[in-house]
């Protein structure tokens, strides 16, 4: 067998005015994805899912440039790309690709994806955390999310991240009014779903200690991010002084980002996302990390098919360093986000199970380009006020 192309294809869904969500300065008005199509002579198809902040026709054109050093070959022993660091649509492409190519290496043996990463028995079913908490306006009822949260144990998933809002300087939010509105979150929720905070990278390191202290004493899950992501020594810092583990790195694509973080004791959680870093990179840093005592627990935004590839890591994770063996699910990303696929997989409790089928276990809908033309222009657009 040989591979004999490798393809892409940008899809796009707009969201409704109702469905459009906004967080720091930005509104998101629409929903993209980007897919990685590996083709071989005998018809058999890998799929794969590139992380869309690489900009579709951006990682287009990368996956057509590194093709080139795979077509012809025998999909078993091809050598995929390795991302480059810091370099969105050369690192989102490699890892489409390299994520396609172990769906299709699953589809050869008859095996799910996670069997071949791992030697030990992988999870058939991997728990979800509600990802939101984008969607309220600190200056138009920002306690929203406080009903977020309860819709979420509503719905029966057990754990919930939001994020910290709309700009803060637009209605001179203080440090004080983000705990008012994170106790208020904690009281409403009661024990009931486990909860994770989101920085985005937009706190300075006394902001971050303080939101740190209290979400520890309230026992809350993690603080993702709190910081500047280049500024390890703060984050080893607040690491080292809270008692919330300090998680961070979903945009490092590479073991070499990550070592000076784990030696430091920078990262408590680490969270890599199969779409920024691909499969192969992704499981190399989570043994990595495991070295140093440090779970992952990946980051994952955009799609349902990003979702599978990032489940069958979670699925493979080893045993050791007290992975939380958790999956982010994206609330806000609209249809596209299953529909793309041919059947949506089990998703019961706040648990994703894992299909039975061999690769990631899933299929694109035959419609899927008729259904979700790619619509030129930014994920998001900056707001003025």
């Amino acid at each position: 067998m040989r591979i004999t192309d490798i393809r892409t294809m940008c899809l796009s869904r707009p969201h409704e005015p109702e469905r459009q969500w906004r967080t720091a300065t930005f509104l998101v008005p629409k929903a993209d994805c980007t897919v990685v199509l590996i083709e071989t002579d005998e018809g058999v198809e890998g799929l794969g899912e590139a992380c869309s902040y690489g900009t579709p026709p951006r990682i287009a054109a990368e996956v057509e440039r590194l093709k080139a050093d795979l077509v012809g070959c025998d999909p078993v022993d091809a050598v995929p790309p390795r991302p480059v660091g810091l370099n969105p649509p050369v690192d989102t492409a490699a890892a489409g690709i390299d994520s396609a190519l172990w769906d299709l290496r699953g589809k050869l043996a008859g095996q799910r994806t996670c069997e071949l990463l791992t030697e030990q028995t992988p999870l058939t079913r991997i728990r979800l955390y509600a990802s939101g908490g984008v969607d309220y306006d600190w200056e138009n009822n920002p306690e929203s999310v406080v009903d977020e949260a309860l819709a979420y144990v509503d719905a029966g998933y057990t754990a919930f991240k939001m994020r910290i809002g709309t700009h803060w300087a637009w209605a001179g939010v203080t440090v004080e009014r983000m705990l008012e509105l994170l106790e208020a979150v904690t009281d409403a929720v009661d024990g009931r779903m486990e909860l994770m905070l989101d920085g985005n990278q937009r706190l300075t390191e006394a902001e971050a200690l303080q939101i740190a202290q209290a979400l520890s004493e309230w026992g809350w899950n993690w603080f993702e991010e709190p910081i500047p992501q280049t500024d390890i020594d703060g984050y080893a810092r607040l690491n080292a002084a809270a008692a919330i583990r300090i998680s961070g790195g979903e945009q490092y694509t590479t073991v070499e980002q990550f070592e000076p973080y784990l030696k430091d004791k920078a990262y408590a959680i680490v969270q890599q996302d199969v779409g920024w870093c691909g499969l192969t990179e992704g499981m190399r840093i989570a043994r990595r990390a495991v070295e140093f005592g440090v779970p992952t627990c990946p980051h994952n935004w955009h799609n349902g098919l990003m979702a599978m590839a990032n489940a069958h890591l979670v699925a493979a994770l080893p045993d050791t360093a007290g992975h939380p063996h958790l999956l982010e699910l994206n609330m806000f990303q609209g249809p596209l986000q299953w529909d793309m696929l041919k059947y949506k997989p089990r998703i019961e409790a706040g648990y994703l199970y894992l299909p039975d089928a061999p690769g990631l276990g899933v299929e694109l809908a035959e419609d899927v380009a008729a259904r979700f033309p790619f619509v030129e222009g930014p994920w998001g657009i900056n707001i003025e006020r």
